[in-house]
Parts: structure tokens; sequence; C-alpha cells
């Protein structure tokens, strides 16, 4: 299923080996995989419907004909028709938790996890090798091996495995596209490549021709790969609920990630508002993953544990209020499933009611005797309540047997209410209604709490009627979200054979490559400076190199036919020296000035999301260039490798093929985070 993503250090690659983990075969028939298969044909179908319903409202606008505007009315009902009921196919795929949950019998309700976003295949081979030519000067054809590489790269991110390997892999990609925009794509002009992902809550399509919604979707999709680990993982051991926390916190950590980075997403599902929604939702998911931590074990009818659980338990119900506020809110109101918004109010009431049991077990089946820490009880119990109710203190009600019967009933009343209120929302629901395991759940619950309440009720219990006052939540273990570590996964530049990322790169261009041909003549005649690529320093213009045509400021790429954009000063001082007087043969480039502006477009492609998200375009502001500069006349790289290739149809066919040798112990680079171009405004 996989390969390993790097060889151990020092071992070569064999003949056959990747540099990358591969995806999961697409063709399996897993459960996950038929979900994915499905969503995939309905996204298509969705497209098919959206553009139909573009097509025949711009039609209604254009028609001034009343037969014509009856006809397209009535073919636009059946086409919202069709779209309302591919949406609820989707929403009932996003809702099929069963399928991602272990595979073991539990007693445990179901966690939500998120499906992955799908795309549309990209061929970037001709266009890549079309920018190597004309920018690098590099035959591109010695890079089809490293496009291939980012093309399979790419492929396999489709079908990430439901594991730690998966992640790997989004991740590496994700680095890799760093590398890559930098080296390929000019902010100053598009390289005609489209990408486009499809929301994974509407199916509607988004396509861009940059790579922020390219790596905001993997971002997504890492995102929502921690959600399906977290519900396999296996919440009957202390184990298997440790990593579904850290699961669902990564899963909280990567998502807001890209609500802070990509402020301007064209996808409904990655808009900051939905994404802040599933923030809560995974932060709120790895608390009750908590709290079954804690009771794992077994819950003691003890004093201590009883009011230590009511408080786990009403945390969780109040983090799923607060979630349930957030889906009721617009605009994620319209595009949230509403089976998830259901199953999280069905949670929050089911955790309230048991807060309110464990409270009720403290006060009727727990007296104070002789021997109990009278003042830590006092203290735990007047903790537990942000005010008693009117005639009550906590001493009072601990020592008066009345008492603790009264406020207890009160609370089992509140439990009872609670649960009923929990098993009648998900049974409106049609989607949690087929979740055997929650039914289960709720009734059992339910059944406890009202048993408890017969055993004590009394016939002039109505008479002592009180409200049963809220429990204050609190946690030994707040979730929190775990950002993503980018940087413990290495990754080697597919590109970095063209040279150091901050010479080399796609916003900066230079001279075409100059061969300079000299003898040293005692005394080199110039002085070196710089990393990788090493840069002319000092130069005596009556040297023989200078009179070569060497210039200060020049960058030398290659000597003697040898690559030299990787070495260090003292390496090129070295083979220098170890030429004598032979005559030499060296490459140099020299960068251009780039302070004239350029007009800067984005467009975003989205069908049928005309009000808020079709065709966000940036506005472009007329630049203001005094006529009295004057242009430098010097031929630009771009224009060179133009003008060289223009009488050929193909600029990939201009250079002969060259057998390729991939280098074996690649350099790795640092992490391309400081280079990335994190300004979402480009959306």
């Amino acid at each position: 299923m996989t390969d390993t993503l790097l060889p151990p250090a020092g071992r070569p690659l064999e003949e056959g080996e990747c540099y990358f983990r591969k995806g999961c075969n697409p063709l399996a028939q897993t459960g996950r995989s038929k979900l994915q298969n499905q969503r995939a044909a309905l996204n298509q179908q969705i497209m098919k419907a959206v553009r139909m319903r573009t097509g025949a409202e711009n039609l209604l606008k254009a028609t001034t004909n009343n037969k014509v505007r009856d006809q397209v009315l009535l073919e636009l009902s059946y086409v919202n028709s069709d779209l309302q009921i591919l949406k609820e196919e989707l929403e009932g795929l996003n809702i099929s938790v069963e399928v991602y949950q272990n595979t073991e019998e539990t007693f445990t309700i179901p966690l939500i996890p998120l499906g992955l976003k799908e795309t549309k295949e990209v061929d970037m081979s001709v266009l890549l090798k079309d920018f190597i030519l004309e920018h690098y000067s590099e035959d591109s054809s010695l890079y089809e091996d490293e496009i291939a590489d980012l093309m399979d790269l790419r492929q396999a991110c489709r079908t990430p495995s439901r594991d730690e390997a998966g992640i790997e892999l989004l991740m590496t990609y994700f680095i890799q596209l760093g590398f890559v925009e930098n080296r390929f794509f000019p902010p100053t002009r598009h390289m005609g490549i489209l990408f486009t992902w499809y929301d994974s809550l509407t199916g509607v399509p988004v396509s861009q021709q940059n790579l922020l919604l390219e790596k905001a979707s993997i971002l997504f999709n890492i995102g929502a790969v921690y959600t399906q680990i977290g519900t396999r993982s296996n919440r009957q051991t202390q184990t298997g609920l440790e990593h579904a926390v850290d699961a669902f916190q990564r899963a909280a950590g990567v998502l807001n990630y890209l609500k802070e980075t990509f402020t301007h997403t064209p996808s409904y599902d990655m808009s900051p508002a939905m994404l802040n929604v599933l923030v809560k939702m995974m932060l709120a998911q790895a608390q009750e993953i908590i709290f079954e931590k804690i009771s794992l074990p077994g819950i003691r009818n003890e004093f201590f544990t009883l009011v230590k659980m009511a408080q786990e338990a009403a945390k969780v119900g109040e983090v799923y209020q607060q979630l349930h506020s957030a889906m009721s809110q617009e605009p994620v109101k319209e595009n949230i499933p509403y089976s998830w918004a259901t199953l999280v109010k069905v949670k929050s009431d089911h955790y309230r009611a048991l807060a309110h049991y464990f409270a009720a077990t403290i006060l009727i089946d727990h007296q104070l005797n002789p021997g109990d820490d009278e003042d830590q009880q006092e203290k735990c119990l007047s903790q537990l309540y942000d005010h008693m109710p009117e005639g009550f203190t906590p001493l009072a009600t601990l020592k008066n047997k009345n008492e603790r019967k009264q406020l207890g009933k009160s609370h089992l009343r509140k439990a009872i209410a609670d649960h009923e209120e929990s098993v009648r929302a998900a049974s409106l629901c049609k989607k949690l209604r087929n979740i055997e395991i929650l039914q289960e759940i709720l009734s059992v619950a339910h059944k406890r709490s009202h048993l408890k309440y017969s055993q004590h009720e009394q016939d002039d219990d109505f008479l002592n009627l009180i409200d049963a006052p809220d429990i204050i939540s609190k946690t030994e273990q707040e979730a929190e979200m775990v950002a993503p570590q980018f940087s413990k996964v290495v990754v080697t530049d597919f590109f970095q054979r063209l040279g150091p990322l901050s010479i080399f790169s796609a916003n900066k261009r230079w001279t075409a490559p100059r061969n300079i041909h000299f003898t040293i003549e005692g005394d080199l005649g110039f002085t070196l400076r710089g990393g990788s690529p090493v840069q002319v320093h000092f130069l005596d213009p009556y040297c023989s190199a200078a009179l070569a045509g060497v210039k200060e400021g020049d960058y030398i790429v290659s000597i003697q036919d040898t690559d030299c954009k990787w070495l260090t000063v003292s390496e090129i001082m070295q083979k220098l020296k170890s030429l004598g007087e032979e005559d030499i043969e060296m490459k140099v480039i020299s960068l251009l000035d780039l302070t004239s502006s350029m007009h800067n477009k984005c467009a975003t492609y989205s069908v049928g999301m005309q009000k808020t998200y079709s065709m966000i375009c940036l506005a472009i502001e007329d630049d203001k260039i005094d006529k009295t500069k004057k242009i430098s006349k010097k031929l630009s790289f771009l224009s060179w490798g133009t003008n060289k290739n223009r009488q050929k149809s193909a600029s990939t066919l201009c250079l002969p093929s060259v057998g390729v040798v991939r280098p074996q112990n690649k350099k790795k680079l640092p992490s391309p985070f400081g280079l990335l171009n994190t300004e979402s405004s480009l959306y």
C-alpha cells in the first residue's frame, strides 16, 4: 500500500524506489473508498446541475419573450429540485459516520469526521517544461523525472491513507508546493494552470490559476484525515482514547492555521466562518473523548468522584451548546449538514442530562456521616453550583436528609427532561434514526434516570417543586488546538538542481548565461563572496576575466561545464586553482532590476456562486510610470528564451533530449515557509 518516504541516511535510492509514499488504491472496495467514489460522482452531478441553473438564469435575464420566460422558469424549478436532492445525498455521505468509526464493538456515541475534498487531474508537465527552458535556460528534458515525481505526488494525495503515513504524504506535498510556487509561479503573471477543487459540503467546484487554492485544499484534507484517524481510534482503551484526543486537537490546529493563513478562500467549506465552526466541532469532540477517558476505568459511587464527573459532563454539554449556537448563525447555517447540527444538539442535551444525574446521585445516595470531612464536602458542593436554590445552603443541605432528597429529585427531573429532548431531537432526523448505537445509548440513559426518580418519587412531590440549579462546568484537561508541525517532515525540493531559491526563483530575472573564456595569469583578478551561488565581488578591470566579460555582481553558475550553483566560495576557489594555467570556461549571470511594476491579476472561477464567491477579481490600478524614466535596453532572459525559439511551435522540442541521471544524494533544503507567499489577499 505504501512505500517509505525517504531512504535511510546514507543509503542511495534503489531502482524503482520513490521519494514519497503512495496513496491508497482508489479501486479498493473499502467503506471509505466507496464513500469517496460516491462523493466524486455526486460532485460531477452537482457541477452539471449548477451549470444548467446558471445558464437558465442568464437566459431568464436576457430574454423578453414571455413564453420563453415561462419555459425557463419551469426548467429552473426542475434544476433546483435536482440540486436539493443531490445536496441531501451529499449530506447523507457527510453523516455516514459509522463507516469511519472503529470496527470493534463499542458502546459509544459516534463522532463526526470530515470528508476529503475532491479535485480534478492537472497536467503541469508542458507548462513547467516551457518555464524551465524560458526562465532558467535549462534543458527541460533533464527535469522530466522531477516533473513526473511532482505529478505522482499530487495524484497520491487524492487518496491518502487514514493514518500517520497519509498525514505525512499530504504535508510533504504541501511543503513541496512552497518550493514549486517560488520556482514556477511568478507574482506578475499566471502560468495558465487551472486548479479545481470541490466543496466538501456543497459539492460546488471552485477553480484558480494560482497555488493558493491548492495549498488551502491540501491543508483542509490534512485536517480531514486527522478527524478520520480520531474516529477510527479504539475508544475502549486508554491508549486509543489518547490518540483520538490528539488527532482531534491536531485537526483543530490545522483548520485554525488554514483560517488564519488563507483568509479569503473562495470555497464555502474553507470560509473563515465555516472554519471557525469546524474548529469548535473538533475541540468539542476532543473534550467528549476526554470525558470518556476519565470515565473509562469506571465511575465509583463516591461523593468527590461524582462531583468531578458532574462537572466534566457539564463541560462537554457546554462546549456542544456553544457549537450548536455557532452552527445556527448565518452564513454557515445554510451549509452545515442538518444531521451534524442535530447530532450536536443531541450531545449537548445528553451530557447536560448526565451532569444532572451525577448531581442527583451525590445528593440522594450519600449522607453526611460523622467520620466524613464535612468542610471538604461543603466546599465541593458550593463549587458545584453558581448559586444554591432559595432557602438552601451547602452545609444545611448536606446535614438535612429531606433537603438533599428534594434537591436531588429536582436534578433528576431536569435530567429526564434533557434526556427526552435528546431522544426527540434524534428521532426528528432520518439519518440519526438509522444509527442504532446512538438510539440505544440515549434510550439506556433516559431509562436509568427515570428508574432512579421512580424509586424516590412521592405523591406530594408536586407540592415541593424547585428548579435544579445549573452545574458549573469544570475539567481537569481542557481540549486545546495543536498547531501543525511541518518542520518535522523532511522534504527535498524536487527542482533543487535549478539552483538556490534565494536567486533562482520565479520572482527574479537575470540575463542569459554568458560564456566567459579566460586564463589565470598570476592572481585570479577578482574576489568572491556569498554562499550559494557564489558572486564576483572586487574585480580588477584589467584582469583576463574582466576583459572576457565578467562584471562585479555576477553569479557563477558553471565552470568547465560543471554546475556550480550549490558550491561555496572555498569550493569555487579550489576548483579554479586546480585548473592552473588552463583555459577556463565559466558561465555567469547578472540579476536584472525589477523595479518596474506590472499588473497583477487574480481571478477565481466558481460555478454557481454568483452572490458572494463567483468571479472574485482584485481591482487593477493603473500604474503611474514616470515617462521621463529611462528603461534599460538590456535584453531579459525571458525575452532571450522567447526570441531564441520564436520559430518553434513548442519550446519543449527546441533542445535535443539528453539522458537523465538522478543525483544520488539530494541536498536537503530548509523549510520553504519563509519563502511561502502567505498574502492570502490574492484570493
